[in-house]
């Protein structure tokens, strides 16, 4: 393959600016084809973006014989089903995160994968962007020390009766398509940066649990990780609190400093060393998927290695597994 020909299944919010448009801005890469089950939304999704065929029918997209490599954008109840087929059918993979319902879902998409020697990239997109591309190397080059420990909260306002009733925003919080409610929704990021910055993991355990029962998923969680370096992390999510109290933040503290910067706002990290704060800020990025879309063409195309891995996404998915289990 000298270029990648992207077929996209599932045409939602997440591919209207996050990252469909960027298969068109990369390098070696174009989007040929967009499939929906909803066939008017999947022909105004590739009128709209300028794509070429649409299909209501994702065996259809998968075996057009343009088509050389699927990004899979549904919901997670049926990314190993697309998944699969994509990996008998040959053809490289880039699914959305999680990457699957649970752990063993996402083990088997990345054990078939291996076995049928088909390549597979995660949606963890946050490796590809500047901000944390930035933490990592600021981990590397020891500008804080040895990292100690990791705090990090994430707090956001109860979802209203109204937004409830929108099925945009119900789907998130049902287990049998999400794999669980917004904490599945949101923690495959933050955790997917913490394996990528401290490597192996010792042991996880978590609690998690239904407060205010306005929907069958968990809105509160706590997990923690032993790292093998013997780093400690601490997550707390909680999704029914007042607006006011919403809080996004992750610090990292060394033997000589700390580290700190938001998950989902692209603003800045704040180093705080030897009683001196320093700010690195950041420009937003228009198209939030497009520098890691960028690595995952050039790994298909066997220009680099593979940015985010399945069983990276496994491994990750244990983790929502460990953090939740009852």
């Amino acid at each position: 393959m000298e270029n990648i020909k992207w077929g996209m299944i599932g045409c939602g919010d997440v591919t209207e600016i996050k990252s469909g448009p960027a298969f068109n801005k990369v390098e070696n890469s174009s989007l040929v084809a967009v499939m929906r089950r909803d066939a008017e939304k999947a022909k105004d999704y590739a009128h709209r973006h300028g794509v070429s065929k649409w299909y209501d029918d994702a065996n259809k997209l998968i075996n057009d014989g343009e088509v050389n490599a699927i990004y899979i954008a549904t919901p997670p109840s049926s990314h190993e089903q697309y998944a699969m087929a994509a990996i008998n059918a040959g053809k490289p993979v880039y699914i959305e995160k999680p990457v699957a319902l649970n752990y063993a879902s996402a083990n088997m998409i990345a054990r078939v994968a291996a076995e049928k020697n088909v390549k597979v990239s995660i949606a963890h997109y946050r490796r590809g962007q500047p901000l944390f591309k930035k933490v990592k190397e600021l981990l590397n080059e020891k500008v804080i020390g040895i990292p100690r420990f990791v705090k990090l909260e994430f707090y956001k306002k109860q979802l209203e009766k109204e937004a409830l009733s929108i099925p945009k925003v119900s789907w998130r919080v049902n287990p049998q398509i999400a794999g669980g409610g917004l904490f599945h929704d949101i923690a495959p990021h933050q955790l997917d940066l913490m394996y990528w910055f401290f490597g192996e993991i010792e042991k996880a355990t978590g609690f998690a649990a239904n407060q205010d029962k306005l929907y069958d998923a968990d809105d509160m969680v706590s997990g923690n990780i032993l790292f093998k370096s013997g780093l400690l992390f601490s997550g707390t999510w909680n999704f029914n609190i007042t607006k006011e109290l919403e809080k996004d933040v992750c610090e990292i503290y060394g033997s000589e400093g700390k580290l700190s910067f938001p998950i989902f706002e692209h603003k800045k990290i704040v180093i705080q060393k030897n009683g001196i704060t320093e700010e690195i800020l950041f420009e937003p990025l228009q198209h939030v998927q497009q520098p890691l879309i960028q690595e995952v063409v050039n790994y298909f195309l066997d220009k680099a290695p593979n940015p985010s891995s399945a069983e990276d996404g496994a491994v990750v998915m244990k983790l929502l597994d460990d953090f939740t289990r009852k």
